[in-house]
């Protein structure tokens, strides 16, 4: 889905391009259970709850300008199936249902957190957690290393034509670690 169809403030958002390879790398189902952490302007929670119809996505954010963001997409594209909660996560995931998806778009320095709540709630929950600060990929990487498991890991650049004069002028955009973690692929439970 294009950006510009999304309500957009100062928070940031995940651009079209790294969006649609992370729900990709989800493999939502129709009936699917999906935390999304860090939702942000809720672009993932909204493209995913549209795909999910059967299913609910839990949007949580910590900043009211997201959430009320998050609140303006929901009503615009008329999505039932999406609770936005103000909170700080792992504390705002207790008391949902077990997710069989969790998107993690930013953690708050409580990635190992997070990810411990949320696969005591189901062991074999798939997790995507789109990365662009080193210590978060440093942190992705003490969780698997404790585990013992593996992760897919792409790196996605995207560029974008800016017209300048006569001539359009490729801008890079902020190259982004899309990481896929599968319990069932590494040997069971978490």
């Amino acid at each position: 889905m294009n950006d510009n169809h999304f309500i957009r403030g100062s928070i940031p958002m995940t651009k079209s391009e790294v969006r649609a390879v992370s729900l990709s790398k989800l493999e939502l189902k129709r009936d699917s259970i999906l935390y999304d952490v860090g939702a942000g302007t809720g672009s993932v929670a909204i493209e995913a709850a549209l795909y999910a119809e059967k299913g609910h996505v839990y949007a949580v954010e910590q900043k009211e300008e997201g959430c009320r963001l998050a609140r303006q997409n929901q009503e615009k594209f008329g999505v039932e199936n999406l609770t936005v909660l103000e909170g700080i996560a792992p504390q705002a995931l207790e008391g949902l249902p077990a997710p069989d998806r969790v998107f993690i778009g930013g953690s708050g320095g409580k990635l190992a957190d997070i990810l411990n709540l949320a696969w005591k709630k189901n062991p074999l929950a798939r997790v995507v957690i789109n990365v662009i600060a080193l210590e978060t990929l440093a942190a992705v990487g003490e969780v698997l290393k404790s585990r013992r498991w593996e992760a897919e890991i792409v790196s996605v650049q995207v560029a974008r034509a800016k017209k300048m004069g006569g001539y359009h002028l490729m801008q890079g955009q902020n190259p982004v670690y899309i990481i896929t973690i599968d319990p069932a692929e590494n040997g069971g439970e978490g």
